[in-house]
């Protein structure tokens, strides 16, 4: 079974910036290994849906992001190391959620990257609090 953990969330001041990770584990699964997937970020606030941060091809050569975050985040993966990694510049209150890794589909991130169905194996999540 292919589990997800996060790590690196935590308490910042606005402008401030965190570097989220996600290590996956119990790959390969079912034949398939941590490079055959697109990876995606998603995040979540109390009474609000989960939405899709950010998304990164099977061997990072193409991201997508949410519009609130562009030119902000950025999204990275290493996969000798199994890693996703998150990097938050410029931090704002509205950034605070609870951010969630998540494997979203094989090769490449699909139109649709953003809708939360999309995606399987889901870590615990991380909270992100931005102070203002």
């Amino acid at each position: 079974q292919v589990q997800m953990v996060e790590s690196g969330g935590g308490l910042v001041q606005a402008g401030g910036s965190l570097r989220l990770s996600c290590t996956a584990s119990g790959l390969p699964f079912d034949g398939y290994e941590f490079d055959d997937y697109s990876l995606a970020w998603f995040r979540q606030t109390p009474g609000k849906e989960r939405e899709g941060v950010s998304c990164i091809n099977w061997n990072g050569d193409s991201t997508y992001y949410t519009d609130s975050v562009k030119g902000r985040f950025t999204i990275s993966r290493d996969n000798a190391k199994n890693g996703l990694y998150l990097q938050m510049n410029s931090l704002k209150p509205e950034d605070t959620a609870m951010y969630y890794c998540a494997v979203h589909q094989f090769g490449s991130c699909s139109s649709s990257w953003s809708a939360p169905a999309r995606a399987k194996y889901w870590g615990q999540g991380t909270q992100v609090t931005v102070s203002s």
